[in-house]
């Protein structure tokens, strides 16, 4: 069954210059990624170094995509913040700009006190507050919180939260969740290395870091898998870990945005406390790519 979210979204790094913001380069970027397959673009993500952005700052960067991005492409925002009240607001600001949903990953900051009932709480207050679609964002690594896969199937009951990005690359997770959500529950992976065997077991695509280097091989994936070519996308996800692992887990963002630079895209630097990618894994990323 076609779903309306489904596909490969790339969760778009932000360019900086300097330390200041680059829209100008984000929309260059965005323009590049149109002539892929991609199905759309996640802006704000933990990609996106969101963390370190301001709200003014996430405003035109969101506004930079969506003047960018081809009518077919949709589009993605990262709205958490770390109160309820915070993230339903900002999910609201970005009303009537054409953002197909709001991703939102758990408040961490006050892990200790995020019981699995803190995190229902807050879930559902922001589901039925916010008037955009809402993806639950599992990324333990980041928040230091693994959401329940229970609590993530009593949730996917809200008919306004649309699905969920699992970036533990667990496909344990979709093997507990899958097949107790909703027939209309979007499950995106959120990990390069699975999104071949996640969608043999029925996810729905994914959202990731990886594809602002390698748009057209993630994408590839994707289209093989649902053509019933099933042996290409298999050799295609062979290919594309070596280098989800190289930037992703040995050298971040920073890795990864040198990996833009390589293919033609713009990387950029990172913002503070981030720091540059050294010598010897600019040689390494060179060489693999």
């Amino acid at each position: 069954m076609s779903k309306p979210l489904e596909g490969v979204y790339a969760a778009l790094t932000t360019p900086f210059a300097g330390d200041e913001i680059a829209a100008d380069k984000l929309r260059d970027n965005v323009q590049k990624y149109n002539r892929t397959d991609l199905a759309g673009y996640l802006v704000l993500g933990s990609t996106g170094e969101s963390v370190s952005l301001t709200d003014g700052e996430s405003l035109q960067l969101v506004e930079a995509v969506v003047a960018a991005a081809s009518p077919e492409k949709k589009i993605l925002v990262g709205t958490a913040r770390e109160s309820t009240k915070g993230t339903i607001d900002f999910t609201n600001s970005l009303t009537g700009r054409g953002i197909a949903a709001a991703l939102v990953r758990p408040p961490s900051y006050f892990m200790s006190k995020m019981t699995r009932e803190a995190l229902k709480t807050h879930y559902l207050a922001v589901a039925e507050a916010s008037k955009l679609p809402v993806l639950i964002y599992n990324i333990p690594q980041n928040t230091g919180i693994m959401l329940d896969p229970q609590l993530v199937i009593e949730l996917a009951a809200h008919p306004n939260i649309a699905g969920l990005k699992e970036s533990s690359g667990s496909l344990a997770f979709l093997g507990e969740v899958g097949l107790r959500v909703p027939a209309d529950f979007h499950y995106f992976l959120g990990s390069g290395h699975v999104i071949y065997p996640g969608l043999e077991m029925g996810a729905d695509g994914a959202i990731l870091a990886v594809a602002n280097a390698a748009p057209e091989l993630c994408a590839e994936i994707f289209k093989l898998f649902r053509a019933g070519k099933k042996e290409e996308a298999r050799r295609l996800q062979f290919e594309l870990i070596p280098l989800n692992k190289m930037v992703m887990e040995s050298y971040g963002i920073s890795g990864l945005k040198y990996a833009q630079d390589a293919r033609g895209y713009y990387g950029g630097p990172v913002r503070l406390p981030l720091l540059p990618v050294e010598e010897k894994g600019r040689q390494e990323i060179a060489a693999l790519l």
